[in-house]
């Protein structure tokens, strides 16, 4: 099986760090997209990590899953078409799309959440509910292909649930 994680500037370190260890842990191959490929992104605290691959270059067809971690980096990762189109593509083949804190930003722009349950970081909570969305605060929610969560201190309970789905 084969999983993206999205990458762009200001990603929080820990909602990479750990799906990233945990999916290759689990014997998935990982790759890193982020807008352009062999570049460099920083996270809010400056841990920087290299993308393996551009959005522009990937299908979702080659793909089972993609997490979008969160900080701002969603803000900009929705500013990328070929971003957008990925995690479109990946919506329309109904294929897991995992977001964490800010990462449902990046579904706001990308798939149809009229009437889908999904949590995220508070913050978020009204552009979600703008996108249609039923907003639940709970440390996960599954709605068929879209699993999200709230903060960093849901990651296990996220990756459990990423791990089952991609697995079931």
């Amino acid at each position: 099986m084969k999983v993206a994680i999205l990458i762009e500037n200001m990603f929080d370190e820990r909602e990479f760090i750990y799906p990233y260890y945990r999916l290759l842990e689990e014997g998935y191959e990982v790759h890193i997209v982020g807008t352009d490929k062999d570049t460099v992104y920083s996270s809010k605290v400056d841990l920087t990590v290299e993308s393996t691959h551009s959005s522009r270059e990937i299908s979702a067809k080659d793909y089972d899953g993609v997490v979008i971690p969160g900080g701002f980096s969603p803000d900009y990762m929705r500013r990328s078409k070929a971003t957008v189109d990925f995690v479109k593509d990946m919506d329309r083949d109904n294929k897991v799309i995992a977001a964490i804190c800010h990462g449902p930003w990046m579904m706001a722009s990308c798939c149809d959440l009229k009437d889908r349950n999904v949590t995220s970081f508070y913050a978020i909570k009204d552009d979600l509910i703008n996108a249609g969305a039923n907003y639940l605060d709970e440390e996960v929610v599954v709605d068929k292909n879209l699993i999200t969560s709230r903060t960093p201190d849901d990651l296990p309970a996220f990756l459990s649930k990423i791990i089952e789905t991609l697995n079931s």
